[in-house]
């Protein structure tokens, strides 16, 4: 199987905090569901799924309820079963009881592990925080309990990484035995108190890559055109790449996107441009080293 020129398509299809009623993003099951089918239909084998309260009112809160957790897999599943769940695992604070409940009884095929604290920072023209300033801890003992568990139900980490020295960190945790098998990273730019949004960011970063690593790039924020260019630019020098309703709304055009096929439809359009293919299911799972 000849896999050098295929680019692994993933679609973050929901994200967290934004709002419904706002923005044209799936909550319930069978709209997870629906949007699992349009990214895999434009070429998306890895679909990126945060869970949303299914209580009414509070749909733009993340939930790790493991009943509406599992209708809402069961739907994803049986609406396209060659899709590859990367589940969410993202928490504030030591309590991970939430996604590691999910993790056990669910395994799905993959799982973000992020791979490093940041403070979570946004400021406003006036020079007001935007939000509270927040710290995303990621201590080491966190990152292990996650690992350990995915190894366990022989679950593919997807180690998200914020910054520069995160991303120095996964040859760390290799050395360390906290995970084995190739290690496959993503370079999360564009939060604004994390890496910029930066092409000629990435040659730096793929150096500092440990050894046989498979890396994408997740690119968020505002500026729709350096966003699209920093996908071209992954493509070009061997990455893979990630797009969605989570990272952004916007497609190349500029226009807004209704749902997150669109934005895959793009995507691979771009690929295709630069002379290669999207991944099949098979080829994915080839690539990334995953068992089921």
């Amino acid at each position: 199987m000849d896999l050098s020129n295929k680019v692994v398509v993933t679609c973050a299809i929901t994200g967290v905090l934004t709002n419904p009623e706002r923005f044209n993003v799936p909550v319930t099951p069978e709209e997870m569901a629906e949007a699992t089918r349009q990214a895999f239909d434009q070429g998306a084998t890895i679909v990126h799924a945060h869970f949303r309260s299914q209580q009414p009112g509070m749909e733009m809160w993340p939930t790790w309820d493991v009943k509406d957790v599992g209708k809402i897999l069961s739907a994803m599943r049986q609406r396209v079963p060659k899709m590859i769940i990367n589940m969410s695992t993202g928490v504030m604070g030591a309590n991970i009881s939430g996604p590691m409940a999910c993790l056990e009884k669910f395994k799905p095929e993959m799982a973000a592990c992020n791979a490093g604290s940041l403070n979570y920072l946004k400021i406003r023209k006036d020079g007001q925080w935007a939000w509270p300033p927040i710290l995303f801890d990621n201590p080491v003992e966190k990152i292990k309990q996650f690992t350990d568990t995915m190894a366990a139900h022989d679950i593919v980490p997807e180690f998200e990484c914020f910054d520069t020295g995160i991303v120095r960190s996964v040859a760390m945790f290799q050395a360390n035995g906290m995970f084995a098998g190739d290690p496959h990273l993503s370079f999360v730019m564009g939060v604004d108190s994390g890496m910029p949004a930066r092409a000629e960011l990435l040659p730096i970063l793929k150096d500092e890559l440990p050894a046989n690593s498979h890396w994408q790039v997740i690119a968020t924020g505002p500026g729709r055109e350096k966003l699209w260019k920093l996908h071209r630019a992954a493509i070009e020098l061997g990455g893979n790449v990630r797009t969605g309703l989570e990272d952004t709304f916007y497609l190349p055009t500029g226009e807004k996107a209704d749902n997150n096929g669109q934005l895959v439809e793009a995507l691979v359009r771009i690929i295709r441009e630069v002379g290669k293919e999207p991944a099949s299911p098979e080829e994915t799972k080839a690539i990334l080293g995953i068992k089921r």
